[in-house]
C-alpha cells in the first residue's frame, strides 16, 4: 500500500511545486534577457526586505559585491562597467560586448531566491536585401540578410506587409513569399526582420519583378515605317517636278 502511494504523492509533490512558482516563491528556470551591443542592460532583483548584501555572479565568477559595512567592489571585466544600485539591488551593465553573454545571478538572503538571468546580447539588425524572380506566373520573393551577420539568427522573424489587392503566400522558407502576376504590379510589398530588440524593413514595387512587354512598342514602330517611307517617296517626287 505504502509503495502504490508514492507516484501520488510524488504528483502532489509536483503540484505544490507548481504553486510555488506560479506565486514566484520559489524559481527554477533563468529569465532571459536581451541586451545591444554597446548598450546598456538591467538585471532586476525581486527583494521582500531591505539589502544588507548583495553579491551578483556571472557563472561563478563574482561580478560585483557589496555590504553594509563597505563599498560596492567590482571585478575583472567588469570594473568601471557596472552600477549597482544598493537599494533595489538592480545590477546595469555598460557598453555590452557578446563576451558578456552567460548566466548571471543574484545572492543575498534579501531575496526569496537566488535570481537567475540568462543574458543574449545582440548586434543591430542590417536593412534585409529583397530580390524576385518569376516563374511559371508567380513571383517569387526573397528576404536576404547579409552573410556576414550572425547574431543569434534563431532569434530572427520574418513577416510580410501585402496592400489588400495582393494576396502574399508562405514560401517554402518564412524568408520566402510568393504573388501571382496577374496582380496589381504597380503595388509594394514590404519585407520585415525582427528580434526582441531591433525591426528593420525594405520594399519592392512588383512590376519590377516583371520584363517589361516591347510587343506593343514593336507593332508601333512597324505601323509608322511604311507611312514614313511613303512620305519622303511622295517627297521625292514633289521635289524632282521641273
Amino acid at each position: 500500500m505504502a509503495a502504490g502511494s508514492a507516484p501520488g504523492w510524488a504528483v502532489g509533490a509536483l503540484g505544490v511545486v507548481c504553486l510555488l512558482l506560479r506565486l514566484d516563491f520559489i524559481s527554477c528556470e533563468s529569465q532571459v534577457i536581451y541586451g545591444a551591443v554597446n548598450k546598456s542592460v538591467t538585471l532586476y532583483a525581486s527583494s521582500f526586505k531591505p539589502f544588507k548584501e548583495i553579491v551578483w555572479k556571472r557563472g561563478k565568477d563574482k561580478v560585483v559585491e557589496w555590504d553594509d559595512q563597505s563599498e560596492v567592489r567590482a571585478f575583472l571585466a567588469f570594473k568601471d562597467r557596472v552600477h549597482l544600485d544598493t537599494v533595489s539591488g538592480n545590477l546595469t551593465i555598460y557598453n555590452l560586448t557578446r563576451s558578456d553573454e552567460d548566466e548571471y545571478g543574484l545572492e543575498s538572503p534579501s531575496v526569496r531566491n537566488n535570481s537567475k538571468f540568462t543574458l543574449k546580447v545582440i548586434e543591430s539588425l542590417p536593412s534585409p536585401t529583397l530580390s524576385c524572380t518569376l516563374t511559371d506566373g508567380n513571383i517569387t520573393l526573397q528576404c536576404m540578410i547579409l552573410e556576414a551577420y550572425n547574431t543569434h539568427l534563431e532569434l530572427i522573424q520574418y513577416s510580410w506587409d501585402c496592400p489588400s489587392t495582393i494576396q502574399c503566400q508562405s514560401g517554402s522558407k518564412p524568408s520566402e513569399a510568393y504573388v501571382t502576376k496577374e496582380g496589381d504590379l504597380s503595388q509594394e510589398i514590404q519585407c520585415i526582420i525582427s528580434n526582441p530588440l531591433f525591426r528593420r524593413t525594405t520594399s519592392i514595387i512588383l512590376s519590377t519583378c516583371v520584363p517589361s512587354d516591347n510587343t506593343r512598342h514593336r507593332f508601333v514602330l512597324f505601323a509608322i515605317l511604311p507611312a514614313l517611307i511613303c512620305v519622303l517617296l511622295l517627297l521625292k517626287c514633289f521635289l524632282g517636278r521641273p
